[in-house]
């Protein structure tokens, strides 16, 4: 390994967009560390030599702590980190079922919480770095069956905004990723047509580019989806409602 190799720590990465961008960071030459549930899956992608398998449950603050210290002792320093650790089940969201809402909100927010907490000193007294979150555009308004997922995304959001500008103030920057409709084991799950729809490729191309070439906070794409969803949450609530509403119902 060279002594000038970057690094970077990758959660959710033995499915969809974190696979492919842990992938695609191992083809650029990056050392990556990849973190899930699901060791046997890791274990293959660690076949790759520039990929190393950290199995984790992001719902367990000390694993989170200790798989982190492993992944310095082994690698010696870390230059990013992507959280994108997620779980979504379209059926339990047409319901309010407090217990899966709970369940979705450990995963989808606390359990990233709890990972930027695990690395947040070490990039502070670092004083450089990046720690750069998996949102999604189900963040920017309400949506239709997303009493669970929804939620969580936006609160994601609103605590990658809320640190930037503590983290700022050490030099190390932070940035969020709102993917659109991306082929993966979760979208597949929707029964709805899905416009935009493009391949987990895609998405790790424009993570990529956006990560490591561009100092953009917000990473968002297809921009024919994401802009147009942006237009939509500056409207008034009587205008979006009627929108969403006319559209739910074609």
């Amino acid at each position: 390994m060279s002594e000038n190799q970057k690094k970077i720590w990758i959660t959710g990465a033995s499915s969809g967009i974190g696979k492919a961008v842990a992938e695609k960071f191992a083809s650029e030459g990056w050392k990556v560390a990849v973190s899930a549930r699901r060791k046997e899956i890791l274990e293959n992608m660690a076949k790759n030599q520039n990929i190393f398998s950290f199995p984790l449950d992001v719902t367990n603050q000390e694993q989170i702590n200790s798989i982190f210290k492993n992944i310095l002792s082994e690698f010696g320093s870390l230059d990013l980190c992507l959280f994108s650790s997620g779980t979504y089940e379209p059926k339990d969201e047409q319901k309010i079922d407090p217990e899966k809402i709970r369940n979705v909100i450990n995963v989808n927010f606390l359990g990233v919480i709890d990972c930027v907490k695990a690395v947040e000193e070490y990039f502070k007294n670092k004083k450089s770095g990046h720690i750069s979150i998996v949102s999604s555009i189900a963040g920017y308004r309400g949506l239709p069956n997303s009493s669970g997922y929804g939620p969580s995304k936006a609160a994601l959001t609103n605590f990658c905004e809320s640190i930037y500008f503590d983290f700022k103030k050490f030099g190390v920057r932070v940035s969020v990723i709102s993917p659109g409709f991306i082929k993966t084991p979760l979208t597949e799950k929707n029964e709805f047509p899905m416009p935009f729809l493009k391949t987990v490729d895609y998405a790790a191309d424009k993570v990529f580019n956006g990560l490591v070439k561009t100092n953009a906070f917000e990473i968002h794409f297809p921009k024919g989806l994401t802009l147009t969803l942006k237009f939509l949450r500056i409207l008034p609530y009587k205008i979006y409602l009627f929108l969403v509403d006319k559209l739910v119902k074609r």
